[in-house]
């Protein structure tokens, strides 16, 4: 309250006043442009406003005099569309700078995913060259298949040799009866020094 009692000093200059002007959302702003564009560039667009002259014409050419607003050379006609162009234009420039913003956004995007998916491709290239190179020392199939192919027929030759000796173990002939008496070591020790055999008189 001191201070706005207080008078203002003439050697300071007068701060300018601001002016405030209405605030709108220019989202929303950029939203209705957009629309607006989008809609004068249709064909209906087209037809309707073509009716629209062409019954402008026809009211203030056949309509009775008093009845004719805009007369022949149709000056407020020509006001209208000069004025609709006048706002179409920068409306459209508005609905392509957002088109522009968008796509900028969106080629961002598009550059930001790819140079991931590099790093990503790059990052498995390197994987699958240290499995590579991991796998170069690892047994493969074929391998295995060749060793237990070795060592099936390994096993086939040591049975046929078993089946072999079990064979010749057969055919070997008997002694008497069929069967072998044994022998003593002992008596054959006794025989070689000499000595009689024990229990032979």
């Amino acid at each position: 309250m001191a201070e706005q009692r207080r008078p203002q000093r003439l050697d300071q200059p007068r701060e300018p006043r601001r002016l405030t002007l209405p605030r709108f959302d220019p989202e929303a702003f950029g939203r209705w442009s957009e629309g607006i564009a989008r809609g004068m560039g249709t064909a209906n667009f087209i037809v309707y406003m073509t009716l629209v002259i062409m019954a402008w014409f026809a009211w203030n050419t056949l309509a009775p005099a008093h009845l004719r607003f805009d007369p022949y050379t149709f000056t407020f006609l020509t006001l209208m569309l000069s004025l609709q162009a006048s706002y179409a234009a920068p409306l459209i420039l508005l609905a392509q700078n957002r088109q522009a913003d968008r796509d900028r956004l969106a080629l961002e995007e598009d550059r930001r995913r790819a140079t991931a998916q590099k790093a990503d491709t790059e990052y498995l290239a390197r994987e699958i060259a240290a499995l590579r190179n991991a796998m170069g020392e690892v047994a493969t199939r074929d391998f295995l298949r060749s060793e237990l192919a070795r060592l099936a027929e390994e096993l086939d030759d040591a049975a046929e040799r078993r089946r072999r000796l079990e064979r010749r173990g057969r055919e070997r002939p008997s002694g008497r009866d069929g069967l072998d008496e044994p022998r003593d070591d002992r008596d054959t020790d006794y025989a070689r020094d000499g000595h009689p055999e024990p229990g032979a008189h």
